[in-house]
């Protein structure tokens, strides 16, 4: 039987043909695929002319293609539908990608050829574009080994090809740890839970085999809802502790040693490559250029936002004392007590909010904001294959009506989905021999799912989520570059976050919210007074979840700024957090054994990036409420700046797209931490 992943895919735009591709067919394709890249290096190598841009840098940023499209289908599936075959074939799949890309990098007949053409960039006619993708190859190699001598290349190989086992299994034992969590209460523990939230129960219940209970689960749209309404406090205290403590129970899910492992060999490899740790290694391509310029940074931050922070808590535990008697308020107490304060003082909640947000018009919405733009259209196509039902997929168009590219969107949570919202490709854009190829892009959440008697109906923050990974997906959509490695997301770490976060906006405005906001049942647009509530209330307890965020990028940095100072990784994280820590610390809880963002995917040494580009997307939507939501001239410049990749230093497309350097001052307006005119 033909391989269909050894094939060129016969099918609509070249698209994944997820339905012909059994799990079985994975691993014999990468293995011949990666032959075909190390042969198309060997050809690069033994060239009897001499390197030059287009035989050698060319040639391979555009040799092992067929590899690295294998890798991004598995992986991808391995986030988003995955099950004990995949992830036992993960384990496979990781080392030999590991191996494969220590054989490229440290191939010395290769480098050789790379290092002769970087000795002349200054002599080749080169433009921004190829200039920045030789300046980026010739410090891949030199990033990843290939200065170093034969034996620290061998253990260079060791390091990444446990790094990469150690990674999964990170990310199983959270997976698993989610799975196999079952709450099951009967009516009365569910009290005060809204309706939507309430049916979702009893329908996971009785999936289950529960008819005459209510199940509630780890998954976000489980557990956040309880947290926010249930009333019953030691309940609260209960699912808190117990979704505090994934992997953190000694048994075999607990990513303790794997922390340890991670940490320490990071550590390793970046002494091996001659730097300080592994924070100085990953920020030397990076907008903050250092573990210092990160500290400082934070730091400022934290210096505004934990003095609001105290203020914030100290009210609402006297607000919960007045209410219910507490004495000392509580982590779990905080979503329950913020949600009736925040209702109080501005007469807005999820459940005035929800039948305002149903998926399909939120969907609608985030595509008419595009089309206001950028001028693009969508359209859902049912000839597209995909790797399960709930997926839709949709062919993006130009306003000419010129293809632009793929579009996955899948939205719902099940037992083979990770935690999470997040964008990923399945083929990114570039520039062939046939022409532009056009990419193929994806988001991945997880919402509330449809009910019995509603259709699935958004909070107001999952809005903001499916903008936020909406953005990310623009920015894949949008690329207009010649290289695959330099196109769409593929910039620096602290920059990738703006198209995301600057969507976001869009969803305080009325005149953005005016296209999809109606209730499901009546039609009515959401009430103007409403919206007026919605974008005041937006900076309510701004200063707590500013600190929520600088205590978490602190943590990622002080694993990755050298050899942990503790023995365990709970006193580690209890020597971190106990700085920026505005509720007691619980000994059965551990932020680091299920923090996948930094042990799993790809912000280690990156968490501050959130608030990085926080500040370059509040200081790029200050333009857009200057010119107007969407003016014609702004929105051309940010579409160039999307279209761009990372085919320049950020900075400099930020500049060009702004006229000015970001004022660091604009995260903290819009945060309302300091007066608007500061």
């Amino acid at each position: 039987m033909t391989n269909p992943l050894l094939k060129e895919f016969n099918s609509p735009f070249g698209t994944v043909p997820f339905e012909e591709i059994k799990t079985e067919h994975y691993l014999p394709a990468l293995k011949i695929a990666i032959q075909e890249g190390l042969d198309e290096v060997k050809a690069i190598c033994e060239s009897d002319q001499a390197p030059s841009f287009e035989n050698t840098i060319q040639a391979l940023e555009n040799a092992g293609e067929r590899a690295s499209r294998i890798a991004e289908i598995f992986f991808n599936l391995n986030s988003a539908e995955t099950n004990e075959d995949i992830q036992m074939l993960a384990r496979d799949f990781s080392p030999l990608l590991s191996e494969y890309r220590n054989d490229v990098i440290l191939n010395a007949s290769l480098f050789e050829r790379v290092k002769r053409v970087y000795a002349q960039k200054g002599e080749l006619k080169l433009d921004k574009e190829d200039q920045m993708l030789l300046d980026k190859t010739y410090r891949s190699f030199q990033r990843n080994g290939a200065l170093l001598a034969q034996a620290e290349q061998k253990k260079l190989r060791s390091i990444d090809q446990e790094l990469a086992q150690l990674s999964l299994q990170f990310g199983e034992n959270v997976l698993a740890e989610t799975n196999r969590y079952s709450l099951f209460l009967s009516e009365e523990e569910v009290e005060g839970l809204p309706d939507y939230a309430k049916e979702a129960a009893a329908e996971e219940a009785k999936a289950k085999g529960r008819e005459d209970a209510y199940l509630i689960s780890l998954q976000a749209p489980s557990y956040l809802p309880f947290m926010t309404y249930a009333g019953n406090r030691e309940l609260r205290k209960k699912l808190s502790i117990d979704f505090g403590s994934k992997a953190f129970k000694g048994d075999e899910y607990d990513n303790q040693e794997t922390i340890q492992k991670i940490v320490t060999l990071r550590h390793q490899r970046a002494e091996l490559l001659a730097y300080k740790s592994h924070a100085d290694y990953i920020l030397s391509e990076r907008m903050a250029a250092s573990p210092d310029e990160v500290f400082g940074f934070l730091a400022k931050l934290q210096e505004v936002a934990f003095p609001a922070a105290k203020s914030e808590l100290k009210e609402l535990e006297d607000y919960a004392k007045s209410k219910d008697n507490i004495d000392q308020l509580e982590s779990w107490d905080l979503a329950y007590y913020k949600e009736q304060l925040k209702q109080e003082r501005y007469q807005i909640d999820d459940n005035l909010l929800k039948p305002y947000f149903e998926l399909n018009s939120v969907i609608d919405g985030a595509f008419a904001v595009a089309n206001k733009l950028f001028g693009i259209n969508f359209k859902e196509r049912k000839d597209l294959q995909k790797y399960h039902p709930d997926v839709i997929t949709y062919e993006v168009s130009n306003a000419d009506g010129s293809h632009l590219a793929i579009f996955y969107a899948d939205f719902f949570p099940r037992e083979g989905k990770r935690n999470g919202a997040w964008m990923t490709s399945y083929r990114a854009q570039k520039l062939t021999k046939e022409g532009d190829q056009r990419p193929h892009v994806s988001i991945v959440c997880n919402f509330t799912k449809p009910g019995k008697s509603t259709p699935s109906l958004l909070t107001f923050n999952e809005v903001l989520t499916l903008f936020h990974e909406f953005g990310h997906s623009l920015h894949g959509m949008l690329a207009q570059g010649k290289y695959a490695s330099l196109s769409g997301t593929s910039v620096y770490w602290d920059f990738v976050e703006l198209p995301s976060q600057i969507m976001e906006n869009w969803c305080y405005e009325k005149e953005c919210l005016d296209l999809f906001a109606r209730h499901y049942k009546t039609n009515e647009a959401l009430p103007a007074e409403w919206v007026k509530k919605l974008k005041e209330s937006a900076t309510f307890m701004e200063g707590y979840a500013t600190m929520r965020q600088v205590s978490f990028a602190k943590l990622d940095m002080a694993w990755h700024t050298g050899i942990p100072s503790h023995d365990t990784v709970a006193e580690q994280e209890d020597s971190v957090l106990q700085e920026t820590a505005l509720f007691p610390l619980r000994p059965e809880t551990n932020m680091s054994c299920s923090f996948s963002h930094i042990f799993q995917g790809g912000y280690s040494a990156g968490y501050y990036s959130y608030k990085w580009a926080e500040v370059l997307d509040a200081d790029a939507f200050e333009l857009f409420l200057e010119k107007g939501l969407f003016d014609p001239d702004t929105a051309l410049k940010f579409r160039a700046l999307l279209a761009s990749g990372g085919s320049e230093h950020p900075a400099v497309i930020y500049k060009r797209f702004r006229g000015k350097d970001p004022d660091p001052k604009a995260l903290l307006r819009r945060a309302g931490l300091i007066d608007t005119n500061g």
